[in-house]
Protein backbone atom coordinates (compact mmCIF):
# COMPACT_ATOMS: atom_id res chain seq x y z
CA UNK A 1 0.00 0.00 0.00
CA UNK A 2 1.48 3.52 -1.03
CA UNK A 3 1.83 6.03 1.22
CA UNK A 4 -0.55 9.33 0.10
CA UNK A 5 0.41 12.34 -0.83
CA UNK A 6 0.99 14.94 2.42
CA UNK A 7 -1.93 17.46 4.04
CA UNK A 8 -0.98 19.56 6.52
CA UNK A 9 -1.88 19.98 9.77
CA UNK A 10 -4.79 22.17 9.75
CA UNK A 11 -6.46 19.85 7.02
CA UNK A 12 -6.08 16.87 9.46
CA UNK A 13 -7.36 19.22 12.40
CA UNK A 14 -10.73 19.69 10.51
CA UNK A 15 -11.89 15.94 10.77
CA UNK A 16 -14.04 15.52 14.22
CA UNK A 17 -12.80 11.81 15.11
CA UNK A 18 -14.42 10.73 18.52
CA UNK A 19 -14.90 7.87 20.57
CA UNK A 20 -18.36 5.61 20.46
CA UNK A 21 -19.80 2.61 21.31
CA UNK A 22 -22.21 0.31 18.70
CA UNK A 23 -25.45 -0.12 19.88
CA UNK A 24 -26.51 -1.85 17.18
CA UNK A 25 -25.07 -3.73 14.10
CA UNK A 26 -27.15 -5.50 11.29
CA UNK A 27 -25.98 -7.63 7.99
CA UNK A 28 -26.18 -5.51 5.14
CA UNK A 29 -26.39 -7.40 2.27
CA UNK A 30 -27.79 -5.18 -0.34
CA UNK A 31 -23.96 -3.59 0.06
CA UNK A 32 -21.46 -4.04 -2.59
CA UNK A 33 -18.92 -5.29 0.01
CA UNK A 34 -20.07 -7.41 2.48
CA UNK A 35 -20.86 -5.01 5.17
CA UNK A 36 -22.30 -4.69 8.25
CA UNK A 37 -25.06 -1.07 9.27
CA UNK A 38 -23.77 -0.35 12.43
CA UNK A 39 -25.59 2.18 15.08
CA UNK A 40 -23.34 4.13 16.96
CA UNK A 41 -23.04 5.83 20.22
CA UNK A 42 -21.32 8.62 19.73
CA UNK A 43 -22.80 10.17 23.24
CA UNK A 44 -23.68 13.94 24.07
CA UNK A 45 -23.08 16.67 21.14
CA UNK A 46 -23.29 13.97 18.27
CA UNK A 47 -25.00 11.47 19.20
CA UNK A 48 -26.24 8.25 17.33
CA UNK A 49 -25.25 8.23 13.69
CA UNK A 50 -25.16 5.02 11.32
CA UNK A 51 -22.71 3.51 9.30
CA UNK A 52 -21.92 1.09 6.76
CA UNK A 53 -18.65 -0.63 7.67
CA UNK A 54 -16.95 -3.44 5.75
CA UNK A 55 -16.16 -5.50 9.07
CA UNK A 56 -17.57 -8.75 8.46
CA UNK A 57 -14.30 -10.82 7.86
CA UNK A 58 -13.46 -10.75 11.35
CA UNK A 59 -16.19 -9.51 13.15
CA UNK A 60 -19.86 -11.03 13.63
CA UNK A 61 -22.88 -8.42 14.98
CA UNK A 62 -22.68 -10.09 17.97
CA UNK A 63 -19.20 -9.08 19.05
CA UNK A 64 -19.80 -5.63 17.61
CA UNK A 65 -22.45 -4.84 19.85
CA UNK A 66 -21.38 -2.93 22.92
CA UNK A 67 -17.79 -2.12 21.92
CA UNK A 68 -15.89 1.09 21.47
CA UNK A 69 -14.89 2.26 18.07
CA UNK A 70 -13.29 5.40 16.53
CA UNK A 71 -15.11 7.73 13.87
CA UNK A 72 -14.85 10.63 11.95
CA UNK A 73 -18.12 11.86 12.78
CA UNK A 74 -18.40 15.16 10.53
CA UNK A 75 -17.97 14.04 7.14
CA UNK A 76 -21.05 14.47 4.81
CA UNK A 77 -23.49 11.49 4.78
CA UNK A 78 -22.91 8.99 1.62
CA UNK A 79 -25.13 6.70 0.51
CA UNK A 80 -24.59 3.21 0.79
CA UNK A 81 -27.09 0.88 -1.06
CA UNK A 82 -29.99 3.44 0.12
CA UNK A 83 -28.53 3.15 3.29
CA UNK A 84 -27.28 6.61 4.80
CA UNK A 85 -24.14 5.91 6.41
CA UNK A 86 -23.05 9.41 8.42
CA UNK A 87 -20.08 8.56 10.02
CA UNK A 88 -16.65 6.64 9.39
CA UNK A 89 -15.46 3.97 11.76
CA UNK A 90 -11.89 3.57 11.61
CA UNK A 91 -9.95 0.89 10.85
CA UNK A 92 -6.54 -1.00 9.34
CA UNK A 93 -6.85 -2.52 6.31
CA UNK A 94 -4.58 -5.51 5.73
CA UNK A 95 -2.20 -4.56 2.34
CA UNK A 96 -2.02 -8.08 1.57
CA UNK A 97 -5.69 -8.68 1.85
CA UNK A 98 -8.29 -5.76 1.86
CA UNK A 99 -11.06 -7.68 2.85
CA UNK A 100 -9.59 -7.91 6.11
CA UNK A 101 -10.47 -4.83 8.36
CA UNK A 102 -9.03 -4.07 11.61
CA UNK A 103 -11.20 -1.63 14.15
CA UNK A 104 -9.14 0.94 15.81
CA UNK A 105 -10.41 1.05 19.38
CA UNK A 106 -9.99 2.92 22.66
CA UNK A 107 -8.66 0.42 25.08
CA UNK A 108 -11.12 1.50 27.96
CA UNK A 109 -14.87 0.30 27.18
CA UNK A 110 -17.05 3.41 27.58
CA UNK A 111 -15.41 6.88 26.02
CA UNK A 112 -18.73 7.54 24.28
CA UNK A 113 -18.18 11.69 23.35
CA UNK A 114 -14.38 11.55 24.09
CA UNK A 115 -12.62 13.36 20.70
CA UNK A 116 -9.44 12.91 19.13
CA UNK A 117 -6.99 15.59 20.23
Amino acid sequence: MERKEPVDFDTFAKLDIRAGRVEDARPFPEARKPSFRLRVDFGEGVGVLQSAAALTRRYTPEELVGTAVLGVVNLPPLRVAGFKSECLVLGVIDPDDPKDVVLVRPEVPDVRGWALG
